[in-house]
């Protein structure tokens, strides 16, 4: 049976619990309804996920699904296949095109539905929309993916090559395994749930357990063992693999699309891509970046503020997130203006350092310079030696340092997503860069402003005597009193290379982008190093990876920095003033 309640708020809403999708195959998906009441037929809003429905954190998060309902919409709120009411076998990502070509086309013929459906959601809702629309559902007019990706394995599992350890061990854990142990194993639950819980409070005690396969959280949680098993092999099937990626597709993705992005967020990369490969289908695209972490929309991340005006329920006196979506469906879904009657750019962006919002025209910036700034050093590249300049290098010394897999360099900070939020934003770099198997190389302190905004990479020339080795690199604003903040990082393995005649490699990291000015008194740092862990797997340097293997191998590393292998971070500056 339905349940209806009417909720008072600015305009009454109906809220109906459990409401049935029955899906092609028979699988029936259950969902919760906010809508007007009052008479009429209203365009809907829906959003798919696997976290319960029910939950406010999860279902609702930084979206007020009560003011959407009050400005006209269905909000419908569904548990996909195989999760919490949901009938059918969950598999992550699998089943979410062709479920959420139903689930559209369902909604779209609810009785008080016009027949116009938008989607909405971030993280899994967000690859649910995605996927969706890759189905190309006649009713689905526009969506809002926010903090997201296109493919299981590149967005989620992998990146360059490395496990996306951290992120996706924590999500079995936390995410996925409750609910999967309470439909497999019911009269189990209540002890698992203890075991699940004081395997989430020592989480950091675990992740240095190899091989990977046997990661002690999951050992005694068999349907969850094997589920990740499966996806961090490789051995879910080629069918499987290709229903859990449409990143191919997005060019060809005709359909407005509203993205969210965070400096700080796991999928920044991903979301970025999702922007530029759907401008080029011809439909209306924007894109807002603001300095959050993923689901995390404070104005605090890390171990910096940046504003009240930063936070994501209040960008300034009209804007929080929910009223950017009412406006975009409003104009997508209804055809109407925004109240304030302004059209805003299709970019905007939260420049950090001087922590202001901008309006811009596209991404990247059509007025970029990208230059390249060169490391140098005496071959001794401490926080004393390192340099990083635009002068190109002419005859120095390589530097070399050793990587131990077995005592990796630790994650702080950056755009990680571990359990409630721990090593991400923005975090003081000290501690890690006192360690030998890291290099800075650091620029004399800027007399003018300079805004870095953009995507960034690194291109290093090294060797290594490993079979097989991983490379990082950070890029770090260090303040007046020696703080180093993180802006963005990247890493990868050194599967895929380009040797030269004496053994150097050129590495190419992607640090996926960021926008920060670096002011006066301040200077630009890049760190060099072989680890960031446990957000990624170590590569144990044997040529196979800690995934199914127990060996572990030290490497010698040797950067080079001369007129004929010049390292550099190319860095998209840009030439206004602040």
């Amino acid at each position: 049976m339905i349940e209806v309640v009417i909720v008072p708020k600015t305009a009454p809403v109906v809220f109906e619990k459990d409401v049935p999708c029955r899906l092609r195959d028979g699988v029936t998906l259950y969902a919760n309804v906010y809508r007007p009441d009052r008479e009429g037929s209203y365009p809907v809003l829906l959003t798919r996920h696997p976290y319960n429905k029910n939950l406010v954190d999860f279902s609702h998060r930084y979206v007020d699904p009560f003011r959407l309902a009050a400005a006209g919409y269905v909000v419908i709120i569904q548990d996909v296949r195989g999760r919490f009411s949901s009938e059918g076998q969950f598999v992550p990502f699998i089943h979410e095109g062709e479920d959420g070509y139903d689930a559209v086309e369902w909604a779209a013929n609810l009785p008080y539905c016009d027949g116009k459906v938008g989607m909405f959601g971030l993280s899994y809702y967000g690859f649910t929309q995605l996927f969706a629309a890759a189905e190309s559902p006649p009713s689905l007019k526009a969506i809002f993916p926010a903090q997201t990706g296109s493919s299981l394995n590149e967005d989620m599992l992998f990146r360059q090559g490395a496990l996306e350890y951290g992120l996706f061990a924590t999500w079995m854990l936390d995410s996925v395994a409750p609910d999967l142990i309470h439909r497999e194993c019911p009269d189990d639950y209540p002890f698992v749930r203890k075991d699940i819980e004081s395997a989430l409070h020592h989480i950091n005690d675990t992740f240095h357990h190899v091989p990977l396969t046997e990661w002690p959280p999951l050992r005694n949680l068999h349907p969850v063992l094997s589920l990740y098993q499966q996806f961090i092999t490789q051995e879910i099937s080629n069918e499987a693999q290709s229903k859990a990626s449409i990143k191919h597709q997005l060019s060809s993705l005709e359909l407005p699309a509203y993205h969210l992005a965070g400096w700080y967020d796991c999928f920044l990369g991903s979301t970025l891509e999702n922007f530029q490969e759907m401008c080029k289908a011809g439909e209306e695209q924007r894109l807002i970046i603001g300095p959050w972490g993923h689901g995390d929309f404070s104005a605090a991340q890390g171990e910096r503020f940046f504003g009240a005006h930063a936070a994501g329920d209040w960008m300034d006196e009209e804007r929080d997130i929910t009223a950017l979506h009412i406006e975009w469906f409003d104009k997508k879904l209804k055809a109407t203006t925004s109240a304030s009657g302004r059209e805003s750019a299709p970019v905007q962006l939260f420049v950090m350092g001087i922590d202001k919002w901008r309006e811009e025209k596209e991404w990247p910036l059509a007025r970029t310079r990208y230059i390249p700034y060169y490391l140098h050093s005496n071959g001794k590249a401490g926080l004393e030696s390192g340099t990083l300049s635009t002068t190109k290098p002419q005859e120095e010394p390589t530097d070399q340092f050793c990587y131990d897999p077995s005592n990796p360099v630790p994650t702080v900070g950056g755009n990680g997503l571990f359990y409630k939020g721990e090593n991400a934003g923005p975090c003081d770099q000290n501690e890690v860069e006192a360690r030998k198997d890291v290099f800075v190389y650091t620029s004399e302190a800027l007399k003018e402003p300079l805004e870095v905004t953009g995507p960034i990479e690194v291109v290093l020339w090294a060797a290594t005597d490993a079979v097989s080795t991983d490379f990082t690199a950070k890029l770090v604003d260090v303040w007046p009193d020696g703080k180093a903040f993180n802006l963005a990082d990247g890493i990868v393995r050194g599967d895929t290379c380009q040797e030269s005649e004496i053994g150097a490699i050129r590495y190419q990291l992607d640090l996926w982008a960021t926008s920060n000015v670096f002011l006066p008194g301040h200077s630009i740092r890049l760190e060099i190093s072989s680890s960031n862990f446990p957000r990624y797997d170590v590569n144990p340097n044997t040529g196979k990876t800690t995934i199914d293997s127990e060996v572990m191998l030290p490497a010698s590393q040797t950067i080079y920095h001369d007129e004929n292998y010049p390292s550099y971070i190319l860095l998209p500056v840009i030439p206004t003033k602040i």
